[in-house]
């Protein structure tokens, strides 16, 4: 198995609550991480159907068979023994007794945070981080290739090529996934909204034109992204509010969790691909930020990150709020900068004045260095930089 940094949170947490809540994508390591924690207590999974008929139809018993707590994995499949788990671990009084897992914050959570509010601490877990996959040495060298492996664990764990692993990926789990929640009948329609959303990463979300461009309604649309985000397919940023005497722009900007499935969602199969691609950027932006924001998930916390744009174009690819201060990055996917590669950091801290920290520019190269009060770092780096207190 290959270390987590959440696991750390996960052993630290279980001294203060009685449950750990363990949420993120499927396939995502969520289960192994789980059974890695509490290697000496039983595991039921929930999707299996005996176990979650025997669930619903006599929790009590059920959870008695774990007087000692467990692994209770995909508890959204039977969201009504969550009351019951708040009976048994007040009575119990013991602290780390169970982890649940989820892959759908739909129903999970709304139903966690009424049964089990006080009871539980969250974590949610993301694909590898540039981090694991270094410290196991399996980290591929170059960028494209990166882009176009992604971090889905079970692309490092078999001899598969990507490709062949995103197909069966999207089919088995997204499409089914998505169905369950939204009962979709048109999944031809739902397969191309979704491939449509991969075109705009790393873009402004405009869900009217989104819509309209895949013969759908506003409204479906929205509920859709809703689902996607569920699902922890994609994550919408937020524009920040400060406000330089300068319209705002209030759309969000849409990203995919895995620039992997991304780029397999616009047809991309090879490095040579990527390399030419019209929206190598926005990939690489997209991977970039996803990286951000698994640093602070894997700690069980939540990310304070925007954009900042205005009326005018001015634009910053990331504001990390950093207490009273801001964080301004750039995002670059090049390997070689210039001098205009500084040009909107520069600006904007103009704007920020004593409000901002000193800016930071992310690129495609190796090198890691100050220039000119800018801390410019190397794609491979940005786990190891504790300057991403945020």
């Amino acid at each position: 198995m290959i270390n987590r940094i959440a696991e750390k949170t996960i052993r630290n947490l279980l001294h203060g609550f009685p449950i750990v809540t363990l949420t993120g994508p499927r396939q995502s390591g969520k289960t192994t991480l789980a059974m890695a924690v509490f290697k000496n207590k039983p595991y039921a999974s929930l999707e299996e159907p005996d176990l979650r008929q025997a669930a619903s139809d006599d929790p009590r018993s059920f959870l008695a068979r774990f007087p000692n707590g467990a692994v209770l994995d995909e508890v959204q499949r039977c969201p009504d023994i969550l009351s019951y788990l708040q009976t048994c671990v007040d009575i119990s009084g013991k602290m780390g007794m169970f982890i649940l897992t989820g892959s759908q914050q739909f129903g999970l959570m709304s139903g966690i945070t009424q049964s089990l509010a006080g009871r539980t601490a969250f974590v949610e877990l993301l694909p590898f981080t540039i981090n694991e996959l270094a410290d196991a040495g399996i980290l591929p060298s170059d960028i494209d290739a990166m882009m176009l492996t992604g971090s889905y664990p079970p692309v490092y764990d078999r001899s598969l090529v990507p490709a062949s692993w995103y197909s069966a990926y999207v089919t088995a789990y997204v499409e089914r996934d998505v169905r369950q929640m939204l009962k979709i009948q048109e999944l031809e329609t739902f397969q191309r909204f979704v491939r449509l959303c991969a075109g705009r990463t790393g873009q402004l979300l405009n869900l009217s034109s989104l819509a309209t461009e895949c013969g759908i309604t506003h409204n479906t649309a929205k509920a859709w992204i809703s689902v996607l985000e569920a699902s922890y397919i994609v994550f919408l940023l937020r524009p920040h509010s400060v406000n330089f005497s300068k319209r705002l722009v209030k759309m969000p900007k849409l990203y995919f969790y895995d620039v992997g499935l991304a780029a397999w969602l616009l047809g991309i199969r090879t490095t040579e691909q990527i390399i030419t691609h019209p929206l190598r950027g926005n990939l690489f932006e997209t991977f970039i930020i996803s990286e951000l924001i698994k640093s602070k998930l894997n700690c069980g916390e939540k990310p304070s990150a925007f954009f900042w744009r205005d009326s005018n174009g001015n634009e910053v690819d990331l504001i990390l709020e950093q207490g009273t201060k801001l964080m301004p990055i750039e995002i670059k996917s090049g390997r070689t900068l210039t001098y205009e590669s500084f040009a909107g950091l520069e600006k904007w801290r103009t704007l920020a004045g004593d409000m901002a920290t000193a800016p930071v520019l992310i690129y495609g190269g190796d090198e890691s260095y100050d220039h000119k009060g800018s801390k410019v770092i190397g794609w491979k780096e940005i786990g190891k930089k504790a300057t991403f207190t945020f």
